[in-house]
């Protein structure tokens, strides 16, 4: 297991979702998730490591069927790159006090 595979997010608290009967096993979503939170099985994806879940949108965004679902900005990724921009550490953008 890589370095960045093995740092995981918060237990339980990812807003990652995924809708099995929509999903063709095309791939895409392999591709692009950069924490390979997903798998394939048995000519679909599976979600395998959840808390590695950054919620950085990618897998949504690139999903043609639309099969999952992330409230993306809202987690790890967002607070990382918020705090790279000087922002208040864990800076999430959901409150506006932490973005001046």
């Amino acid at each position: 297991m890589n370095r960045m595979r093995s740092m995981l997010y918060l237990k339980d608290v990812v807003t990652l979702a995924y809708s099995p009967e929509t999903c063709t096993g095309c791939g895409t979503c392999l591709q692009v998730c950069p924490r390979e939170v997903l798998r394939r099985s048995n000519g679909k994806i599976e979600i395998a490591l959840r808390d590695a879940c950054i919620e950085c949108g990618a897998c949504q965004r690139n999903c043609p069927q639309g099969a999952l679902t992330v409230k993306a900005g809202v987690g790890c990724a967002s607070a990382i790159m918020n705090q790279m921009l000087g922002r208040k550490a864990a800076c999430c953008g959901v409150d506006e006090n932490c973005l001046s």
